[in-house]
């Protein structure tokens, strides 16, 4: 096999882990008892989609991949274009975890270096800054309120020894 055709045939397969879908394995529990004999499921990758459009790339996409795509269907409000066999499963799951990888650094990178926990990240931290300035807001409005009920007790007093006439300023005439 001339190796362009390997390496696109591997690059493929990477864009499978991209694509929205989900795994069926079968049941070894069901598949090795008595009746294991009627049980017939098996390896199934389900890609989805929404439009036939989705459905004609997703196939000619696994089929660049290497693997041969079943006939797609209905299944609620979506399209799904089924792939059988183990490979294809492994396939997809191997690709999928490289996506969460590369997902999962690039993330790291936006976020920088991580703070004194270990395997905490700046965007983790962000939380606990926000607790800490709500606090730190609830303190000072709590201080605000006893500074506004003093002064009411005192126009109270005054309020109260003058008989009740006040100046604009607050201060007894």
């Amino acid at each position: 096999m001339p190796r362009d055709e390997t390496t696109g045939r591997r690059t493929a397969q990477l864009r499978l882990g991209r694509l929205p879908g989900y795994v069926r394995r079968p049941d070894l529990a069901r598949r090795n008892s008595e009746d294991g004999r009627a049980y017939k499921k098996g390896w199934e990758v389900r890609f989805t989609a929404r439009t036939e459009e989705e459905i004609t790339e997703i196939r000619d996409l696994v089929i660049a991949a290497g693997f041969a795509p079943a006939r797609p269907f209905f299944k609620g409000h979506q399209l799904i274009q089924p792939v059988y066999g183990m490979a294809a499963v492994q396939a997809y799951l191997a690709a999928r975890e490289a996506v969460e990888a590369a997902e999962e650094s690039a993330r790291s990178r936006r976020t920088g270096p991580t703070l004194g926990i270990p395997g905490q990240t700046r965007r983790e931290a962000a939380p606990a800054a926000a607790a800490a300035a709500a606090v730190a807001a609830s303190a000072a409005a709590a201080s605000a309120r006893q500074a506004h009920l003093a002064e009411q007790q005192a126009c109270a007093r005054a309020v109260g020894s003058t008989g009740g006439e006040v100046s604009p300023a607050g201060r007894p005439s």
